[in-house]
């Protein structure tokens, strides 16, 4: 194996190359394959990676899979359960993009594929590598919030032209729900532990899929008998998002009132301050916090480790699995408008 980790990536739109290119660039990698029909993005692939191969499906792909090192799938979600399955046969390690598959069923179906392929899947929660993730599990960990009751994060936009696209035009495989309600149960789960109880709404303002979601989730009773109820929020018709994350203890609160250059009236408190991430806060008093070092091109450090045997499975699959079934109790909830509870 080359120092550099050569990567097939299937797909080359706004995920492929805007996200898991790019962090691959910052790491290192070398993209040696990319699968797309699409002949604006097999130039922009040649411009961006001198000397790769474009392949116009995943099979063509796959009949090099004993050159690569690992195989990204950064396709729409609907098609994950076909690509990922034709890549485990193939002998490839693969990271998934979020959300694993679009139901419950099919993600424990792919997650048992990987474990039987020998644990060669992991999936791309690259949230849990967000300055404000890492920041908010040291707060935690150092006791400074006391017994948090409330987690609240919202990832809200102000889109009223929405893009004509498979993210919003699919009402099976696209919305919000499964596109950012991954990220943002998976941070929930992440810090505060399983969900018994789900509560949704779920509508679709401006685009056929759902483009506004509110997600309540009560996590299961820690020993001492507390819970925490976490509050999540993903929206494209906000003409004031935010603020971003906001976390309530008995010692105070975590607020983060800003979120990657989306447009909010909270930002000003952030203004021109790039040592901190959020604040700390006492009713009128509040302190900054330091920021936790990390990012997301920490995510493909830890897949180069995870290929080459020498650390762990970035993303246990079996997490997205729960994510999933959190996700499917949202949408039973909001269609039969009711509480759902799930088994333990």
């Amino acid at each position: 194996m080359t120092d550099a980790l050569r990567v097939g990536l299937v797909g080359y739109g706004s995920a492929g190359r805007g996200i898991h290119a790019r962090l691959l660039r910052e790491v290192g990698a070398e993209v040696v394959r990319v699968v797309t029909r699409n002949p604006a993005r097999a130039a922009a692939a040649e411009q961006d990676w001198p000397g790769v191969a474009v392949d116009p499906d995943v099979p063509s792909l796959l009949a090099h899979a004993g050159e690569l090192d690992v195989v990204v799938v950064a396709s729409p979600t609907g098609d994950h359960v076909e690509h990922v399955t034709r890549a485990l046969a193939a002998g490839a390690s693969v990271v998934v993009d979020k959300p694993l598959a679009t139901t419950a069923d099919e993600a424990a179906a792919l997650a048992r594929l990987g474990a039987e392929a020998g644990d060669r899947l992991t999936v791309f929660q690259n949230r849990r590598w967000d300055p404000e993730q890492l920041t908010l599990r040291g707060l935690l960990e150092a006791g400074e919030l006391g017994t948090v009751h409330r987690f609240e994060r919202r990832w809200e936009r102000w889109r009223p032209v929405p893009q004509d696209r498979w993210k919003e035009n699919d009402t099976r495989a696209g919305g919000l729900l499964l596109d950012l309600g991954a990220h943002l149960v998976d941070s929930a789960v992440q810090l505060f532990g399983p969900v018994a109880r789900v509560h949704a709404e779920l509508r679709n303002l401006t685009t056929p899929a759902e483009d506004d979601v509110f997600l309540a989730l009560t996590h299961a009773a820690r020993p001492d008998g507390s819970t925490v109820i976490s509050h999540l929020q993903a929206g494209a018709l906000v003409g004031a998002p935010g603020p971003r994350t906001r976390v309530l203890g008995d010692r105070g609160a975590y607020l983060v009132t800003s979120f990657e250059g989306e447009a909010t009236p909270f930002a000003a408190l952030d203004e021109g301050d790039d040592a901190h991430e959020g604040w700390l806060v006492h009713g009128d008093e509040r302190v900054p916090v330091p920021r936790a070092p990390g990012g997301h091109p920490d995510f493909y450090r830890a897949v180069a480790a995870w290929v080459r045997g020498t650390g762990p499975v970035p993303v246990d699959p079996a997490d997205a699995v729960v994510t999933a079934r959190v996700l499917d109790a949202a949408r039973l909830s909001a269609r039969e408008h009711r509480t759902v509870t799930l088994d333990a």
